[in-house]
């Protein structure tokens, strides 16, 4: 078990930072989870779903298109318009 202890401590730091950004708690998770604990890949995740959110777009559309897109934001939001 202590062997899984420095992984699970950068986890917290990791979600600990992006709540800072303002990020809500249900959503830091489920992006570092979707990205195999990534900070970074679930932080550009995080940016872009409050960035498409903020422009009118549905939560599921855009975190489908996200995932198919590779958090690529323009290809995403061409998928969003298209939709």
């Amino acid at each position: 078990p202590s062997c899984r202890l420095p992984q699970f401590l950068s986890y917290l730091g990791a979600c600990d930072r992006l709540l800072k950004q303002g990020y809500e708690e249900g959503q830091v998770e489920e992006a570092m989870e979707m990205f195999q604990y990534s900070e970074k890949k679930a932080a550009e995740f995080l940016h872009l779903l409050a960035q498409f959110n903020d422009m009118g777009f549905q939560q599921n559309e855009i975190k489908e298109v996200l995932l198919l897109c590779g958090n690529q934001r323009e290809k995403a939001l061409e998928e969003l318009v298209m939709k």
